[in-house]
Order: structure tokens, then C-alpha cells, then sequence
């Protein structure tokens, strides 16, 4: 990626000059070759015209003045009423006047018609060719050694003009993102034949760094004060519903508002734990630990059977060849709660299924279900297919699948209305 950015820009003006220079050249030598043609064709024709003429009026002061002859021509006249050599096969059947191609020897034949007679002057045009060829080869080298450097030139004069650009780009391009230094593309640092373009753009990418720097620091230090100022609260709020909860004088009613309250202090508890694992930086991985996927998913579902206590609903696990992974734990912890979490909330009765494997875990109710609109858009953030739901904000199929990318366990869902939903979360071998 550095490479390209370094040599891109250059080699795209090489590769524009050269197509350049390659049409250039084809639009020069076929203009010449036409022009070639044309003056060809026309310095023929005045040619035999003038000779034409000059026989004519030599001719009418002498009958007798000598035909037109060369070592490349030969002439022939017909006069009406005078005997004079016959007409060769191949002329008879010319008819016109102008310049005409003679079909059996290839040879060209000017005829010129008058009151008097009929001049016919056979010749061949390979000297004019000749000419003609010599002149525009030597015009068309002449052209494409002139355009070739006037391009050379211009490809050197751009490159020298994109040369800082290409450079500060490479220099940008190592920067590290979460700590750029700007100091190797500081002022006395630019190439010599930086141009002020390229200095204001030093001076801008400088300014960028220093305020991207000063935004990753205070995204560290509010992950690092949220790692402790959100879970104090939450604490105490697990310990005093715990103690709570051991009173055995409290009503069974107080009992469900304590187990809601503590319920909803974990959920939270997980909530933050994903926001902090998802907001730190991408190479810079949570403490991982080897473990067990079935002590994770046990636990998880023991959290869960108290919700189902009062609906007639199985919740069953089925162990197929659990994995153990190196990872940490409390992220997958924060997966399986969810997904659990949304079968126990969209069944109301029927089965409640978790299957483990080598490569996955498997997750499948019997409830509601999902319609092909609701289940494309289930992990978009804050959507909500069951509006009447007064639990949840529609953040944890979102989270869920997030935490699966960032530590490559991709999660899925198959569903239809009225037959349950599965979710598939798959471990990476």
C-alpha cells in the first residue's frame, strides 16, 4: 500500500505521456501518409498537365513537333482524319480525361481530350513516389523526434512537480494512527523542490496530526476512567440487591423487583464491557486466558432459567464436542448473554435449545421469529423488530456482532415468523 503510494501518482504520468506520445505519433504518420498521398497525386497531375500543354501548343505550330518521350513516359495522339501510329490494346478502352490506372500494367495514363485530337501519356509514377515516400519519412521522423522530447521535457517537469507530493505521501503513510508524527514532514524537512502547494499541505497534514493525537488521547483516558468510574456504581448495586435478596423477610413481590434490578445491573455490566473492549484499539487485544466454551455458555444459561421460572418453556444444553479457546472470556460471555437473552425475551413457550461443537455454538427457540425485513436489519444499531418490548434499547444483536468481527467468531441468524430463530456464533480454527 506504502509502495503505491509512493510511486502512483508518477507512474500514472509516465503511463499518461507515453499514451500521449503513442497517439501523437499514430495521428502524425497517418496525417502525413494522407498528406503524402494527396501531393503525391496532385504534383502527378500538374505535372502531365504541363507537358500536356506544352505538346498541344507546339503542336499547333508544328504538326509534325516531336511526341512527348522519356525514359518514364510514353505518348500517343489521336487526330481526326490524320493516319498515325496505332493505339495500344490496353488504351482503347480508356475513356474520360484526367489521370486513370491502366488495369494490365498498373501504369498510369493522362488523357487529354480537344477539338483537335486526343493526347494519351502513359507513365509511371515511381519517382514522384519516391519522392513523396522520402519526404514524409523524413517529415515523420523529423515530427516524432520533436514530439518526443517535447513530451520527455514535460514528463520531467511534472515529475519534478509531483516528486514532493509522492514523498509527503509516503512520509504520511507510515505514520503510526494512534500516535502520528508530524516532525519528519516539518518545513526544514521537505524536499528541496517543494513548492508552496506542498508546503501549506505540510502545515495542514501537521495541524491534522496534532489534533488526531490529542483525540486518541482523550479516547484513552475516557476508556480508562470508564473502566473503573461505571463499574463502581454497578458494584454496589449488585452487592446491596444481593444482601437484599438473602433477606428472607422481604415479600415475594420486593423479591422479582430485586431480581429485575439485579438482572438489569449485569446487563449493564455487560454493555459496558463490550463498549470498553470495542473502544480500545484495534491491535491492542483484551487479556486473553484459555477456557472452556461449556463453563461460559453454563453459566450464562443458569443466569437465565430463573426468567423462564413462570412461562412453560425448555431451556436445554446439548454437548456435542464443546471447544476449548484462547481468548477472552468475558467477551464471548457478553455474546451468549445477549443471544440467550433475546430467546428467553421472544418465547413465551416451547424449547429453548443450545447445541455446542468443535467449531460453534448454537442457539434456537421456538418463539416469535423474525420476517426477512426485521431479520435484515436485526444487527443494525438501536433497531427493534418487537416495538411492544419495553426491555432493551436494540443495541445487543449490534454489539454482539461487532465483538464477533473483532475476534473472529462471525454470528448469524436464521428466522422465520412463527418458528423460532437460530443464532450461530463460529469460532475460527
Amino acid at each position: 500500500m506504502r509502495e503505491i503510494m509512493a510511486h502512483g501518482l508518477p507512474r500514472k504520468i509516465k503511463l499518461a505521456f507515453i499514451t500521449q506520445a503513442l497517439i501523437g505519433s499514430i495521428v502524425i504518420t497517418v496525417g502525413i501518409l494522407l498528406t503524402g498521398v494527396i501531393v503525391r497525386q496532385k504534383v502527378v497531375e500538374k505535372r502531365v498537365e504541363q507537358e500536356a500543354r506544352a505538346f498541344w501548343d507546339a503542336y499547333g505550330r508544328d504538326p509534325n513537333h516531336r511526341m512527348p518521350s522519356s525514359s518514364t513516359m510514353s505518348s500517343y495522339v489521336v487526330i481526326p482524319g490524320v493516319a498515325g501510329p496505332a493505339l495500344p490494346d490496353e488504351l482503347r478502352g480508356v475513356t474520360g480525361n484526367g489521370v486513370q490506372r491502366l488495369r494490365d500494367s498498373g501504369r498510369l495514363v493522362y488523357v487529354d481530350r480537344r477539338p483537335q485530337g486526343t493526347l494519351y501519356l502513359v507513365f509511371s509514377a515511381w519517382l514522384a513516389d519516391q519522392s513523396v515516400l522520402l519526404t514524409g519519412l523524413v517529415s515523420l521522423v523529423l515530427s516524432l523526434v520533436t514530439s518526443g522530447v517535447l513530451i520527455w521535457l514535460t514528463y520531467r517537469t511534472s515529475k519534478r512537480l509531483v516528486t514532493p507530493v509522492s514523498w509527503l505521501a509516503n512520509q504520511v503513510a507510515h505514520w503510526d494512527p494512534r500516535d502520528p508524527d508530524a516532525s519528519a514532514i516539518a518545513p526544514a524537512h521537505l524536499p528541496p523542490d517543494a513548492g508552496d502547494e506542498v508546503r501549506k499541505l505540510s502545515r495542514a497534514l501537521t495541524g491534522l496530526s496534532q489534533r488526531v493525537g490529542d483525540f486518541v488521547q482523550r479516547e484513552r483516558n475516557f476508556t480508562r476512567d470508564a473502566s473503573h468510574e461505571l463499574r463502581t456504581p454497578l458494584t454496589v448495586i449488585r452487592v446491596a440487591t444481593d444482601l437484599m435478596l438473602a433477606d428472607p423477610d422481604n415479600s415475594p413481590r420486593a423479591q422479582r423487583s430485586l431480581a429485575r434490578v439485579q438482572q438489569a445491573g449485569r446487563d449493564m455490566e455487560s454493555v459496558i464491557e463490550a463498549f470498553l473492549i470495542l473502544a480500545r484499539e484495534a491491535d491492542v487485544a483484551p487479556q486473553s486466558e484459555e477456557f472452556e466454551v461449556r463453563d461460559i455458555v453454563a453459566a450464562e444459561v443458569d443466569r437465565v432459567r430463573p426468567l423462564l421460572a413462570d412461562r412453560p418453556v425448555t431451556l436445554s444444553v446439548h454437548d456435542e464436542g464443546s471447544p476449548r479457546l484462547v481468548a477472552p472470556p468475558h467477551v464471548l460471555r457478553v455474546m451468549v448473554s445477549n443471544l440467550l437473552g433475546n430467546a428467553v425475551r421472544f418465547t413465551e413457550s416451547g424449547n429453548i435449545d443450545v447445541r455446542l461443537m468443535p467449531d460453534r455454538v448454537v442457539i434456537r427457540d421456538s418463539g416469535i421469529g423474525m420476517s426477512p425485513e426485521i431479520l435484515a436489519k436485526a444487527f443494525d444499531p438501536f433497531f427493534r423488530g418487537d416495538h411492544t418490548e419495553s426491555d432493551g434499547k436494540g443495541m445487543g444483536l449490534s454489539i454482539v456482532r461487532r465483538l464477533g468481527e473483532r475476534f473472529g467468531w462471525p454470528v448469524s441468524l436464521a428466522s422465520a415468523p412463527g418458528q423460532g430463530t437460530t443464532a450461530v456464533i463460529r469460532f475460527s480454527r
